[in-house]
């Protein structure tokens, strides 16, 4: 049995106790890494079902809007206009059609018979494209509301639409004649003032 001076028992105990401190050092650390996860698992859980609820309520309000949208379709073009209808599935009833301030044209209505009048608009069109060129084409804007009935009862809605155009030569008035070519959705809803926003041709 060997006698250990006083200095080597204290240098025992200091080289255990700094063996006991790295060994509470690295428990910490260990808790701390655990907990680090845990969070992280968490943030990750919770994103993921954060991302998930977001993707549910916008299909959502998609299926809904699309529960109540309106949407019409030229089914026809000819000389003298376009006849349309609404999307499948959605009957039709009836219709207001507005037109740009500038045109000087009152508000048409189509209850029966579902169609654009090329000669509502034509006058006006002819005089704003008077001189140069006779073969023309451009856009115009429209708003349309209107009703349908469906499976899930009556749908409104309004939306902005395009009407194409071309003039070309003949016709009675300024040896022109003026044809619609077709009927394109631009935007839901709209209103006066936005029609309004056209330069013209």
């Amino acid at each position: 049995m060997s006698d250990d001076s006083p200095a080597e028992k204290a240098e025992t105990r200091a080289i255990r106790r700094r063996w006991i401190s790295i060994g509470e050092a690295v428990a910490v650390a260990g808790v701390v890494i655990a907990g680090l996860t845990f969070w992280n698992g968490y943030e990750d859980r919770r994103d993921a079902t954060a991302e998930k609820e977001a993707t549910r309520l916008a299909e959502a309000a998609e299926k809904s809007a699309s529960r109540h949208r309106v949407t019409l379709l030229a089914t026809a073009v000819d000389d003298d206009g376009i006849t349309f209808k609404a999307q499948e599935g959605c009957a039709l009833q009836s219709s207001e059609i507005r037109f740009p301030s500038a045109l000087g044209v009152e508000p048409k209505s189509t209850v029966v018979t579902h169609r654009l009048e090329a000669d509502w608009i034509a006058r006006p069109m002819l005089k704003l494209t008077d001189g140069g060129d006779d073969r023309r084409e451009g856009r115009v804007p429209v708003l349309i509301e209107g009703t349908c009935t469906a499976e899930d009862g009556e749908r409104t809605a309004k939306a902005t639409y395009d009407l194409l155009w071309r003039t070309e030569p003949g016709g009675l008035i300024g040896g022109r004649s003026f044809r619609l070519r077709g009927l394109v959705r631009k935007a839901p809803g709209g209103d006066q003032r936005r029609l309004d926003g056209w330069k013209g041709p």
